[in-house]
């Protein structure tokens, strides 16, 4: 069992690092467009219209992607203060009940992120011509991968994997 789950581990962790890649093209993507637009608007004088809701959207992506990233990396928000005045047995106990925050608050977020993308279905972003559906999208992904992130924790650390040491952190999100 503990091996099938560090075979799970080892193509989320290539899950993650695919979503950063993804992540990165969409800043660079987003800064180019930016800084086209700024281009046409100041030197032109004929600013394109598809440039703000482009990037607007691209930001959206890359946001949630890198938010899904930072939970299985261990970045994200916890209840690091009580960390240090608590006893080391409940440390895990307590990085547990972080993980199935996490794991509710991004179930939450498939399910109202996925009622909006499926609303947004028939109605067009004007500019772009898309889907409403590609500006909710990023939810309902990044809410799947948080889902999968934070399950993946919490499973290895019940097979008595260490994932909550910066050390552990470490080895988990290494290549």
């Amino acid at each position: 069992m503990k091996d099938r789950l560090l075979k799970i581990s080892t193509a989320l962790r290539a899950l993650s690092n695919g979503s950063l890649w993804i992540a990165g093209i969409g800043l660079v993507a987003m800064t180019v467009i930016v800084a086209y637009q700024v281009y046409m608007r100041f030197i032109v004088n004929a600013s394109p219209p598809w440039t703000e809701a482009s990037s607007i959207m691209i930001m959206s992506w890359f946001i949630f992607l890198g938010a899904a990233v930072g939970v299985r990396e261990n970045f994200h928000m916890g209840f690091d203060v009580l960390l240090y005045f608590l006893p080391s047995a409940a440390k895990p106990w307590l990085r547990a009940v972080t993980d199935i925050a996490i794991f509710a608050f991004a179930a939450g977020m498939v399910f109202y992120g996925g009622e909006l993308a499926l609303r947004g279905w028939s109605v067009r972003i004007p500019v772009l011509g898309l889907p409403q559906t590609f500006t909710y999208l990023p939810i309902v992904i990044s809410g799947v991968l948080m889902c999968l992130f934070s399950l993946e924790r919490l499973l290895l650390r019940a097979a008595g994997e260490n994932v909550d040491d910066v050390e552990a952190d470490a080895t988990m999100t290494a290549d």
